[in-house]
């Protein structure tokens, strides 16, 4: 296929994943649905998104082994069936008097079906995409993880509005159900997997790569039998709690120092951003290089924001919740890269599964850490911006750790 051809399945991709990014944004759904069903504790709906996000890495996990044995179509049709029945299903919490059915109810069509569904297409244009770019992996993985990074902040207004509006929130759920999957009915014929192996680009004067054949893939059972698998698990855990301490309250701090709430939507912004600034730096200087530089950038970003809190100095607000959004952020294309890079290709997308499952225990894990920290402080932010730049630190350890490891695993690193 043609240069121009595959970045259109490139920008396809991304659209495809900006639209599905609509599930990290659990917080526009919450309020209208709070506003309706008043009975429901904030950890009840918390939960949802906890829900959420773990059966979004099962999905993912799901994909991987079935891209073994199904066209990468067929797992794309099966993710917009889940979304379309799961958004559409959430119109029976409307018809049910219990509020306990229709936590429930909620549970499963948003939490198991939505983000089990969003999981499917995940994986799979992350598969897929990979396969047109070797040696620009991480490029390419950070692209549409921008899309999927910034889905949630580019539609929510549109949410708001529909929700606003004379459909209300319960046809919104339809609405965007329906949408999604006619989104990903679209893409599933644009997005192709190569025909033949695409070549990696070579540098002038350097030494052709090894071919596809020689390149070692791992099974998924070898992968998690080295301890490389599972440092490079553990490092995007930290850096992503580090990033869930403050990302998740990013507007009140920013009020808190004299800021306004659109500083949420900033670092938001920086989130997505930061998933192709590391992996193009992946790209060009190595795993090794970009994980440091990534767990740095949150050291000092916990480092300003100390300064902010002993200082009032709202000038260090602006630098530390930017370079944290980069972090969390660029977490998630360095997994991605890493994982392709360090296991090989023919099994990436089941590996890449089981690696995303990190995703899913920082996301549990962060909150509510963050939560008891402020719960503890009496609502200070003192001990979260202490406890980042730990979680820094042990990511930089876990870093170094996973470099040595890696060579005595045999993998390149």
């Amino acid at each position: 296929m043609k240069e121009g051809n595959r970045i259109v399945i490139l920008a396809t991709g991304t659209l495809m994943l900006l639209f599905l990014g609509l599930i990290y944004a659990w917080s526009i759904f919450r309020a209208p649905l709070t506003a309706i069903f008043t009975t429901w504790t904030p950890t009840q709906i918390s939960l949802t998104f906890s829900i959420s996000m773990v059966c979004f890495c099962t999905g993912g996990f799901v994909a991987g082994k079935l891209s073994a044995k199904l066209k990468h179509r067929t797992i794309l049709l099966l993710s917009a069936a889940s979304i379309l029945i799961g958004f559409a299903g959430i119109s029976f919490l409307f018809d049910s008097a219990s509020s306990g059915k229709t936590l429930v109810v909620l549970y499963i069509f948003y939490g198991i079906l939505g983000g089990g569904g969003v999981g499917l297409s995940y994986n799979t244009l992350l598969g897929v995409v990979a396969r047109w770019f070797p040696g620009k992996t991480g490029m390419a993985s950070g692209i549409l993880l921008l899309g999927f990074g910034v889905g949630g902040l580019l539609l929510g207004k549109v949410v708001t509005i529909l929700s606003a509006s004379s459909l209300g929130i319960q046809y919104t759920f339809i609405t965007l159900g329906v949408l999604l999957a006619v989104i990903i009915l679209i893409g599933s014929f644009i997005v192709k997997i190569p025909t033949s192996p695409v070549a990696a680009p070579q540098a002038k004067g350097s030494a052709p790569t090894a071919a596809a054949d020689e390149v070692k893939n791992f099974t998924l059972g070898e992968a998690v039998r080295t301890k490389a698998f599972w440092l490079l698990f553990l490092w995007v855990v930290f850096t992503c709690i580090g990033g869930l301490l403050v990302i998740n309250s990013a507007a009140p701090i920013a009020v808190k120092f004299g800021s306004t709430a659109v500083m949420g939507l900033i670092v938001s912004v920086f989130n997505g951003v930061g998933r192709p600034i590391m992996g193009t730096t992946y790209d060009k200087l190595g795993r090794k290089k970009a994980m440091t530089i990534n767990s740095f950038i949150m050291l000092v970003g916990g480092a300003a924001l100390i300064f902010a809190q002993l200082t009032g100095s709202l000038l260090f607000i602006f630098v530390g919740l930017p370079l944290i959004g980069i972090c969390y952020g660029g977490s998630a294309s360095l997994l991605a890269a890493a994982s392709n890079k360090f296991f090989g290709p023919k099994n990436y997308q089941v590996i890449l599964g089981a690696a995303t499952f990190s995703l899913a225990v920082a996301a549990i894990i962060g909150p509510l850490l963050s939560s008891k920290l402020q719960e503890l402080s009496g609502g200070d932010y003192t001990s979260s911006f202490v406890m980042l730049l730990v979680v820094s630190v042990i990511a930089i350890v876990v870093n170094s750790l996973l470099t040595v490891f890696s060579k005595k695993d045999g993998l390149e690193s």
